[in-house]
């Protein structure tokens, strides 16, 4: 029988990218939780959003917040030893990204030097994050504790888009897209954080590793695992940003098409 482990993103993929809803989700999640399936949440959201999902879910298993910055793992979790930087509130925390401090310090002399106008969530109110993203006031406050990555827009033309990334990497650090917002961050991504967790799961069983998401952001995270699925964006269309051979794209959109493909694997 084989063992899998399941890598998700949350927004526009486990959840609904304009209500948040997993709702349409719940029967394959019932169905991996009866069957000892890991489901891992690997996304730009942070730590603090992370745990609510956890809780009204009742998952246990680690996760990956802001882009691959972290993998927290739960004390007890694996049998066996394994490195980590630091122990934090029952969480082995293997530390991959940089500070949130120096993110946000970057982005404000690329702002200055550039003259472009770059907001992060850093510059805004939890009532301004709420009415950016859709989230709701109490979601925002958490969406605004951050640790190891600042999402951001550029307001200005293509020219200046160009020129602000072109810095971030000529700073020696990365960005990526998601399904609203730029994000800066270090040396770091989804698919190392997921080959690292990967390598721990397989210390115990032999496992085929199941990869899901809607955006480039996502893109390292299903490069990584065995089986990857594209799930398609509100429009109906999947992100033309990400491709690869074995990239499989699902005709289903965000908790619906997630739905359909555990369906489809696992029962």
């Amino acid at each position: 029988m084989k063992e899998y482990v399941v890598f998700t993103d949350l927004d526009g993929t486990l959840v609904d990218a304009v209500t948040y809803s997993y709702e349409k989700a719940l029967p394959a999640i019932a169905v991996l939780k009866e069957r000892n399936i890991p489901i891992v949440f690997c996304t730009s959201k942070t730590r603090a959003e992370i745990e609510v999902y956890r809780r009204e879910l009742e998952i246990q298993d680690p996760f990956i917040p802001e882009n691959g910055g972290a993998i927290f793992i739960p004390e007890g979790y694996f049998e066996f030893e394994y490195d980590y930087s630091r122990r934090t509130d029952g969480y082995n925390v293997i530390e991959l990204g940089t500070r949130y401090e120096k993110l946000r310090e970057v982005l404000k002399k690329i702002s200055s030097s550039t003259g472009c106008k770059i907001v992060g969530f850093g510059d805004l109110t939890p009532e301004e994050v709420s009415e950016s993203s859709g989230l709701d006031l109490e979601s925002a406050r958490l969406a605004k504790m951050r640790e190891y990555d600042e999402p951001f827009e550029i307001h200005g033309d293509e020219r200046c888009v160009d020129l602000v990334l072109e810095e971030i990497e000529r700073a020696g650090f990365r960005y990526t897209a998601g399904g609203r917002y730029y994000h800066i961050m270090g040396d770091n991504d989804k698919g190392v954080a997921t080959r690292i967790l990967t390598e721990l799961f397989s210390r115990e069983k032999d496992v085929t590793t199941i990869g899901l998401g809607d955006s480039l952001n996502d893109l390292p995270m299903l490069l990584e695992v065995d089986l990857p699925f594209l799930l398609e964006r509100p429009d109906g269309s999947h992100d033309p940003r990400v491709s690869f051979p074995r990239l499989r794209r699902v005709h289903g959109v965000g908790p619906e098409g997630w739905r359909k493909v555990i369906k489809e694997l696992i029962e």
